[in-house]
């Protein structure tokens, strides 16, 4: 996430505008102004912090709130004049209570099967810090990484049952269980379908 600060080329009031974008959905969340001390921060955390030009003061996106802005990826643009900040929301973005600050939802994309995959991915990591009692998720994720380890292993033998027959609808949701659970095993893990299509990237390119 480091960005090479000394190469941006910040305003008469030292700061530089700052595009949020949800890094799973693609939809545009906000803009704020960032300065250096408040891009170091950002790094630092992990969290969106910004430079309040009313206040005049950094201030961490969700201080307040508890809707943080989990910081994947920073970079400029050609000018080194604008940041592009790719973040995962942990709640409605603008104050108003809207997911974005244009009052758009943050939805899923409309695109195909590998963005609504990895729409699903933030969506679950949010469910994380849901209450037990109301998420299946975060219940799973509570009871640590060897019950999620033993769900997935369950859904595969189940899978593989199904296989053997000639029912496509039970064979798909059983294959639906399996892709969810092994998210949220992934989840637990502290690790993404980024990281596993960069392994199959690599394998691509020697096979």
């Amino acid at each position: 996430m480091m960005i090479d600060i000394e190469t941006l080329r910040f305003d008469e009031a030292g700061l530089i505008p700052a595009i949020v974008q949800d890094a799973d959905t693609r939809m545009v969340l906000m803009m704020g102004y960032m300065s250096r001390e408040s891009i170091a921060e950002t790094e630092r955390t992990g969290r969106a912090c910004f430079f309040s030009r009313s206040r005049r003061r950094l201030w961490t996106k969700g201080e307040t709130s508890g809707h943080f802005l989990a910081v994947s990826g920073m970079s400029a643009d050609c000018d080194r004049d604008c940041l592009l900040v790719k973040a995962r929301p942990a709640g409605p973005v603008c104050h108003t209570g809207s997911d974005t600050c244009w009052g758009e939802r943050n939805a899923p994309p409309a695109g195909g099967a590998a963005d609504f995959l990895l729409y699903l991915q933030g969506y679950l990591r949010e469910r994380r810090e849901a209450s037990p009692e109301e998420s299946y998720t975060a219940r799973l994720l509570a009871r640590g990484i060897n019950k999620v380890a033993q769900k997935v292993g369950e859904e595969a033998v189940e899978l593989v049952i199904e296989a053997k027959d000639e029912n496509d609808d039970l064979f798909l949701n059983e294959a639906a269980d399996l892709m969810y659970h092994y998210l949220v095993l992934l989840i637990a893990k502290g690790h993404g379908l980024e990281e596993v299509a960069e392994v199959l990237r690599g394998r691509h390119r020697k096979a």
